[in-house]
């Protein structure tokens, strides 16, 4: 038999090693609690870390990636700013972030266009209306011109007709820019009458100097002529607004083996290599056209050579210096668009300059594909006959049934445009009142001369006036 002594020790001695075990296990939980919450707080704070750098991120991408994304559509050379945190690129947030700028350019790219071209639309008829306002100016101005012979009033209408004439000729330019037809339609003329035809749209065009190196008859197909007069008239824009007053702007037109080049060399100042890559990117025509592109207020010139260089198949070229400092633009216009005219049936203009080759046998006319109805687009056709000098200012084919004018090469004809030998304007005294009415009246007996033999040739009332109001709207500046 167990004493109770006995069993009271043995008690206390299992109560105390359950006690033992207890405090042993709280120990533990409190340990394993304790690590718990560290690990916790560490998750929090990485968390927490997470966080404001995603926010960053965020705030980066908003104030400065996505600016600079927008300004990368309009100007290529600028750089997008990368992450904020080099360690995202490449990850599933860098991805997200880049393709966000990659939907916002091209969703700034899309609404550029189409507000350039609502833009240009609005344009298109804004310069339509007002190139039909010029068109009644220059016909009010000439037919004064034809009823007063006062020598001052007749030189204020003629200057007064040239600011139109220039008027016009930044209409026109800007409605090319914007996708509009070039306005006329010509019909084959000498390559050296679109050359100073385009001379006399231009202030100051006393200082182009014209060297005509080409063969006797060189002509341009009809649906180029006035294209290269927009272009030559751009080019010697150019080179007469970035030179010195004092100085000449040299044309020289030359054969070359896949056709004709015009060449304009100036002595300005020059462009720099950027200007230089930049003038070339629009005169190549090859990239669409933005107004947004053009400055305020937008310079057209260069932009309208880029549209007429792709949609006629010409060439420019303005990436090299002049030999005088300046720019060299060169004008190449290929084969297939060139044609040939007897000189002894049509001549030039009396104002062109001669030619310095010898008139050899005549060559075979280059063939080219313009035959096709549906090879110019449809655009209105002004109809205006040779002059009594042979110049080729008329728009159509003489098969309209319209009175044609014989050609008269006894008549003294206006010398506006100045040949390639005339002296400096600085040398050259001003012109009399006495000297420009004497050369109007010249033009209009001349005028009155052909009208009167050309009456019986007219049918009808109608053709006659069609013919007078044609002759009205030529603007190759025969009479400059």
């Amino acid at each position: 038999m167990i004493e109770l002594p006995d069993l009271v020790a043995g008690g206390l001695a299992a109560g105390t090693l359950s006690a033992l075990a207890l405090g042993g296990g709280l120990l533990r939980l409190r340990r394993q609690q304790t690590r718990q919450r560290a690990e916790i707080s560490a998750l929090r704070t990485q968390l927490d870390g997470s966080l404001r750098a995603f926010t960053a991120e965020v705030e980066h991408l908003a104030a400065r990636r996505v600016p600079a994304a927008a300004q990368r559509v309009a100007h290529p050379h600028l750089a997008v700013p990368g992450p904020l945190q080099p360690l995202t690129v490449g990850t599933p947030l860098g991805i997200a972030l880049e393709n966000v700028l990659l939907a916002l350019q091209a969703e700034v790219a899309s609404q550029r266009t189409r507000v350039d071209a609502a833009a240009q639309a609005g344009m298109r008829g804004a310069t339509r209306e007002i190139q039909a306002a010029l068109y009644r100016l220059q016909d009010a101005l000439r037919r004064l011109q034809q009823r007063y012979d006062d020598p001052e009033l007749a030189q204020t209408l003629f200057q007064l007709d040239h600011e139109n004439e220039q008027s016009l000729r930044r209409a026109q330019v800007a409605a090319v820019v914007c996708g509009a037809w070039v306005g006329l339609a010509r019909e084959e003329s000498h390559l050296v009458d679109a050359v100073t035809g385009g001379q006399a749209r231009l202030a100051g065009y006393q200082r182009v100097k014209v060297h005509n190196h080409l063969e006797p008859g060189t002509a341009l197909v009809s649906h180029a002529v006035e294209p290269v007069a927009i272009i030559v008239a751009e080019l010697l824009d150019n080179a007469l607004r970035h030179s010195a007053p004092d100085t000449d702007v040299v044309v020289s037109l030359e054969h070359v083996h896949h056709g004709v080049c015009v060449t304009v060399d100036d002595a300005g100042l020059g462009m720099t290599r950027d200007e230089r890559d930049r003038a070339q990117r629009l005169v190549a025509g090859d990239a669409p056209i933005l107004l947004t592109d053009l400055g305020d207020p937008p310079r057209m010139g260069l932009a309208a050579i880029g549209r007429l260089t792709r949609q006629f198949d010409l060439g420019v070229d303005v990436s090299s210096a002049s030999p005088y400092g300046g720019v060299r633009a060169v004008l190449r216009v290929d084969s297939h668009l060139l044609s040939r005219l007897d000189p002894a049936d049509r001549p030039p203009a009396p104002s062109a300059p001669r030619t310095t080759r010898r008139s050899g046998p005549a060559a075979p006319a280059p063939t080219h594909a313009y035959g096709t109805q549906d090879a110019v687009p449809d655009a209105p056709r002004h109809h205006t006959p040779t002059d009594e000098n042979g110049n080729g200012n008329g728009e159509g084919d003489g098969n309209d049934g319209l009175p044609q004018r014989r050609r008269r090469r006894t008549r003294p004809a206006p010398a506006a445009v100045p040949e390639a030998s005339a002296p400096p304007a600085s040398s050259r005294p001003a012109r009399r009142p006495e000297e420009a009415a004497a050369a109007l009246g010249a033009l209009q007996s001349g005028t009155a001369a052909a009208r009167s033999e050309a009456a019986p040739a007219a049918d009808t009332p109608t053709a006659a006036a069609a013919h007078d109001t044609d002759h009205t709207h030529d603007e190759g500046g025969a009479a400059r």
